[in-house]
């Protein structure tokens, strides 16, 4: 997109800002196997093995969440778009080689410089913070300290700060809040293993004091989940780094949500919440109906907290899971959103493949699905990848039009869309995980101003392209693309807002579906291919046919009656 026309899109994006369904059902529409945290061959991944949830609260917050549905809607979707930032890695503002929170407030403007008449930001309307308390690991997810910055990071009023800029332009802040788990070597667990009979005793779970066998398989990846210390054994599903926290002590339960509601104060719009069906998940054995009902109560319980200080506040959870079914239970007034892993395997395979994989489809089934769980106010939360899989570059084979094309695919898709660093220039990476979290790359000279170097650029040091220098002066760079898609996004109702309808294309390479709110409607129309398509149009879900072609990314599409034909590598929007 040229200046002009992506100005003209800021233009109108500002403009527009001033279970019925039965778990059968959605099994069968839902792609990929069920699963918990995807196993990691490293310690360091295992350290760091997550998992995700899905609700929402009420009343339906402004971070994005569905709104309550008009005749004829199809379970319109507030959505922003979020980046989510590895401080470590993303912009080192003292020169000491680690990123910083004074770094990524230095780069808020390449982000969203909150100007609709510039074009060079990337337009994004949140961030998530991976964790940013004091840790002794490099990932941060085992805390020592849940109520301070990691001094490898600045301080409390850096943050503050961060927020307040992030505010300014428009960005919403949340961070990663990690309850399930704490450090080994936060004070906490430390009382709790040398006192027996101590205040913290209770706050983690003894085999010995529970009268529990020292058996079963971790529910986070395999092997036992016990751990020996002192005389004694603890639960630790992920690692011996982090033991579990006790949720059924009524004094953990406070505590945490005191955590939660001290960041909200701080200005904070949300959380992201880490290992979220692990609170009572803890052995393979464990799963079951009766353990999402315990993990849903103690989350709609938090929510309930945390709406005291801001009921607006925007709470994402990993329930990692490729059911909708048990995705959904969470939505059910604890988030306002689950990440969707389901979907984020089928768009790097159809972006792989080149083939339509039919997501409207199993959406829209999921979505009604949500909406009888969220009483009509759910956001969905989709990505591609994020820091605990392959860079969705190197799962592709460094392909840029396969990269395009999957971000065309999830920024026109109902929702919040997560982007997570680096994605946009089409950095690389594999595990293990320091693989997948290496410097974000702002100029080709690893030594320039910023460049973090706490983890050696392995993965790319032989990607020259991908650096944001020389991509802001491409006008086809995968960057491009990214800055003119978000922007597409945001000018359109339809697109921001909207709902989804599946709708057949009657080709295997291409992809489409509806996008509609009460009030405005767009078909999306993908090919995925690397040879032109033409697709006939035909009528949409309400009986009326689209018949202008409003946008081609990249341009050259053309819409001749019914007869549509995409380029290569295309994406149409029609109304």
């Amino acid at each position: 997109m040229n200046a002009k026309r992506l100005h003209t899109a800021r233009r109108l994006s500002r403009a527009m800002l001033a279970a019925g369904l039965t778990a059968a059902v959605l099994a069968g529409c839902s792609g990929g196997k069920d699963g918990d945290a995807a196993p990691s061959a490293s310690p360091a991944a295992n350290q760091n093995a997550e998992t995700s949830a899905t609700a929402s609260p009420a009343p339906p917050p402004t971070g994005g969440t569905q709104t309550a549905q008009s005749a004829g809607a199809a379970q319109e979707q507030h959505g922003n778009v979020y980046y989510e930032i590895f401080v470590r890695s993303f912009n080192d503002s003292d020169g000491d080689g680690i990123g910083d929170l004074r770094g990524v407030t230095e780069k808020l403007d390449y982000l969203n410089d909150g100007n609709p008449a510039t074009t060079d930001d990337l337009g994004v309307e949140g961030i998530w913070l991976m964790p940013v308390n004091p840790s002794p690991s490099y990932h941060g997810y085992d805390v020592t300290d849940y109520r301070s910055i990691n001094p490898d990071y600045g301080t409390l009023e850096d943050m503050q700060e961060l927020i307040n800029e992030a505010h300014k332009r428009g960005i919403k802040v949340i961070m990663d809040l990690v309850v399930n788990h704490t450090s080994k070597a936060h004070p906490w667990f430390i009382d709790s293993a040398k006192n027996p009979q101590g205040e913290h005793r209770d706050w983690y779970i003894w085999a010995e004091d529970q009268n529990r066998a020292l058996s079963g398989t971790s529910a986070a990846g395999s092997g036992s989940p016990w751990h020996s210390l002192l005389g004694s054994h603890y639960m630790g599903i992920f690692w011996d780094g982090m033991p579990d926290l006790n949720f059924d002590n009524p004094d953990v339960r406070a505590e945490m949500k005191d955590i939660g509601k001290f960041w909200l104060k701080q200005g904070l719009d949300g959380f992201r919440l880490d290992a979220a069906k692990h609170i009572y998940e803890d052995l393979l054995t464990d799963k079951s109906t009766e353990t999402t009902t315990k993990n849903v109560t103690w989350w709609q319980e938090f929510r309930t907290a945390m709406n005291e200080v801001n009921p607006q506040a925007y709470i994402v959870g990993e329930v990692w899971e490729n059911s909708a079914v048990s995705v959904g239970a969470y939505l059910d007034h604890a988030f306002n959103s689950g990440f969707n892993f389901g979907l984020a395997e089928s768009l790097v395979n159809s972006a792989k493949t080149e083939k339509d994989s039919g997501v409207a489809f199993t959406l829209e089934r999921t979505y009604k699905l949500y909406s009888q769980v969220s009483g009509g106010s759910f956001s969905d939360a989709i990505f591609l990848t994020n820091h605990d899989q392959n860079r969705v570059m190197s799962q592709l084979e460094d392909n840029p039009d396969h990269a395009a094309m999957a971000a065309a695919m999830l920024l026109t898709l109902p929702g919040n869309p997560f982007i997570y660093y680096g994605e946009e220039i089409g950095m690389l990476g594999v595990k293990p995980d320091e693989g997948i979290r290496e410097p974000m790359r702002w100029s080709a000279d690893a030594k320039a101003a910023g460049q973090t170097a706490w983890e050696a650029d392995t993965n790319n040091k032989n990607n020259a392209s991908a650096n944001v220098d020389s991509q802001l002066k491409d006008s086809g760079s995968l960057l491009s693309r990214y800055r003119e898609l978000i922007a597409l996004r945001a000018g359109l109702p339809a697109l921001k807002d909207g709902g989804i309808k599946d709708y057949a294309s009657g080709n295997a390479g291409v992809m489409s579906y509806e996008r509609m709110t009460a009030d405005s409607k767009a078909l999306v129309v993908h090919n995925l291919t690397g040879t032109a398509q033409t697709v006939m149009l035909h009528a949409g879900g309400d009986g009326s046919m689209y018949t202008k072609l409003l946008e081609s990314v990249p341009s050259g599409a053309k819409l001749a009656g019914t007869s549509l034909t995409l380029p290569p590598y295309t994406t149409a929007i029609l109304q």
